[in-house]
C-alpha cells in the first residue's frame, strides 16, 4: 500500500510511523538518500562513530590490558603472522609436553 507524504518548505519529509516501524527506524537513525531511475530511495545505514568518550576509552583500555595479561599467562594463544610461525610454535609445545627420558 502506497503512502503519500508532503515535502515541507525546507525540503523535509516525514516518514510515516507505519513505515518507520516496518523498517525499525527511530529518531536519530541515519538513512542514505539517492536518486535511482526517477525515484528517491532511502536506505537505512549503520554509522560507527570512531571517536570514543573517555569512559569508552577506559573500558577499551581495560579490556586490552586483560587480554594482554591472558596471553602472557598462557590462558590464550598469541596471534601468528603466518602458518610457519604457528607450526614452529606447535612443534615446540609438543616437544615440551613429551615425557622426559632419564
Amino acid at each position: 500500500m502506497a503512502t503519500f507524504v508532503k515535502i515541507q518548505r525546507k525540503g523535509q519529509v516525514t516518514i510515516p510511523t507505519r513505515l518507520r516501524a516496518q523498517l525499525g527506524l527511530t529518531g536519530g537513525d541515519v538513512v542514505e538518500a539517492r536518486a535511482h531511475r526517477g525515484r528517491i530511495v532511502l536506505t537505512p545505514k549503520l554509522v560507527v562513530d570512531r571517536e570514543y568518550t573517555p569512559h569508552q576509552r577506559r573500558v577499551i583500555d581495560a579490556r586490552l590490558a586483560k587480554a594482554e595479561a591472558d596471553v602472557k599467562a598462557g590462558r590464550v594463544s598469541k596471534a601468528y603472522s603466518d602458518h610457519r610461525e604457528f607450526t614452529t610454535d606447535l612443534h615446540r609445545a609438543a616437544a615440551r609436553s613429551l615425557p622426559q627420558k632419564d
